[in-house]
C-alpha cells in the first residue's frame, strides 16, 4: 500500500483527490491537512465521502507528512514551493497540483505569478506530469508538476500535428471554455450563480497564466519555438473544458484521423473519437479521459481547406487536475496506470 498525504484538502481538487483515492486499491490515506478545518471530519465537510473517508483534517505537521510515501499538494499557487524542499529531502515524493513547478524559468514564474520563487533550484529537477509526453521521466521523479487544466487539453490536441511537423507552428490558436470550478472554491463575484449562469464570456485575453505553460510544453515536444494565441472563456457549467484548436497545414496530409489514432493508440486516457465526431464535456464528467476529434473543414471556393480543427474535452477537476495527479502517482510507483481511474463519465 502507498502511504498518502494531502496538503490543503478542502478545495475542489482536494475533494476530487479524496473521492478517487478512496476507491484506489493501493491507496492508504494517512494525512489530510487544513489549518482552517483542523479537527473536523472529512465527511462532515464533504458528505459525499461519508463511509468512504474516515480521516479528520489536521494542522500541517512536517513529521506526519515525512512518514508518507507521496504527498499531494492541493494548495493555491505559491504554497507548495514553501515546503517542497523539506519534503523531497526527507525522501517523500511530491506531486504539486498548483503551478509552482510548471514553469522552468524563475523569472517567467515571477512575471506571471507576481512573487519570487521560493526554491528555484528545484525547477530544473521538477518533471512536468503530462504522462503522454513524459512517462519515462515521471517514473524516476522526486517532484512532479501536475499540468494545468487548459494546458492538458490544448497540448494533447496539438501534439500529434507538431510531432510530425505538419502545421504552421507560429500561428496556433486555442479557443477554450471552462466551467466555473476551474476558478477554485474561493468566493468571488464573477463565479456566483447569478453572475455566471445563462452567460458566457472571454477573460484574460491579454494574457493568461496558462499561456507560458502551454507554449513551454509544446516547444519541449516540438523542439522549436511556437507561436500561440490562447483565449479562455468562462462557461455556465460546473465542470469541464472544451478546447477548439486551429492550425494551418503546411504540407499535404492524406488521413488526419489515422494520424491521431496512431499517435494515441497506446494511451489509456486519450480517446480519439470516430471521424466527424463532436465530443461533449458531459461525456467526460468525473472521468480521467481526454476525448479528441479532428476535422478539416472547407475554407475556400473549391470546398477544400488547409485548416485543421481539433476538438478536445476534459473534466478540469479530473484529467485536468486530481485524476492526472493520481495517474502520475501510479506511474511513479510502478502500478497499472489505470488503477483507481477506471470510472466512466457521469450522465446526465
Amino acid at each position: 500500500m502507498i502511504k498518502i498525504g494531502i496538503i490543503g484538502g478542502t478545495g475542489y481538487t482536494g475533494v476530487e483527490l479524496l473521492r478517487l483515492l478512496a476507491a484506489h486499491p493501493q491507496a492508504d490515506l494517512r494525512v489530510i491537512t487544513s489549518r482552517g478545518e483542523a479537527g473536523k471530519q472529512v465527511a462532515e465537510l464533504f458528505p459525499n465521502l461519508r463511509g468512504h473517508v474516515r480521516l479528520a483534517f489536521s494542522e500541517p505537521d512536517p513529521k506526519a507528512l515525512a512518514g508518507c510515501d507521496v504527498v499531494f499538494s492541493a494548495t493555491p499557487n505559491g504554497v507548495a514551493m514553501t515546503h517542497a524542499r523539506e519534503l523531497v529531502n526527507s525522501g517523500v515524493k511530491l506531486i504539486d497540483l498548483a503551478a509552482d513547478f510548471r514553469l522552468r524559468d524563475p523569472a517567467t514564474w515571477e512575471q506571471w505569478y507576481g512573487v519570487p520563487h521560493a526554491c528555484p533550484e528545484l525547477l530544473a529537477e521538477a518533471v512536468y506530469g503530462l504522462p503522454e509526453v513524459n512517462r519515462e521521466k515521471i517514473r524516476k521523479a522526486r517532484l512532479i508538476a501536475n499540468p494545468g487544466c487548459y494546458p492538458t487539453a490544448v497540448q494533447l490536441g496539438f501534439l500529434p500535428l507538431l510531432a510530425r511537423d505538419l502545421v504552421d507552428a507560429q500561428h496556433l490558436v486555442a479557443d477554450a471554455k471552462s466551467g466555473v470550478s476551474g476558478a477554485g472554491k474561493k468566493a468571488e463575484v464573477h463565479t456566483l450563480f447569478s453572475e455566471a449562469a445563462d452567460s458566457m464570456k472571454a477573460y484574460a485575453v491579454a494574457g493568461h497564466r496558462h499561456w507560458p505553460e502551454i507554449r513551454q510544453g509544446l516547444e519541449a515536444a516540438y523542439r522549436k519555438p511556437v507561436g500561440l494565441t490562447f483565449v479562455p472563456h468562462l462557461a455556465p457549467m460546473i465542470r469541464g473544458i472544451h478546447a477548439t484548436l486551429y492550425a494551418r497545414l503546411t504540407r499535404p496530409v492524406e488521413d488526419l484521423q489515422a494520424l491521431f489514432e496512431q499517435h494515441y493508440a497506446k494511451e489509456p486516457f486519450v480517446d480519439v473519437m470516430p471521424a466527424g465526431s463532436h465530443p461533449e464535456t458531459r461525456s467526460v464528467r468525473a472521468a480521467n479521459v481526454c476525448r479528441l476529434a479532428v476535422h478539416r473543414p472547407p475554407n475556400n471556393s473549391n470546398g477544400s481547406g488547409d485548416t485543421v480543427v481539433v476538438l478536445a474535452v476534459i473534466d478540469n477537476l479530473v484529467k485536468g487536475a486530481a485524476g492526472q495527479a493520481i495517474q502520475n502517482m501510479n506511474i511513479l510507483f510502478g502500478l497499472d496506470e489505470r488503477a483507481g481511474l477506471r470510472q466512466a463519465g457521469v450522465l446526465p
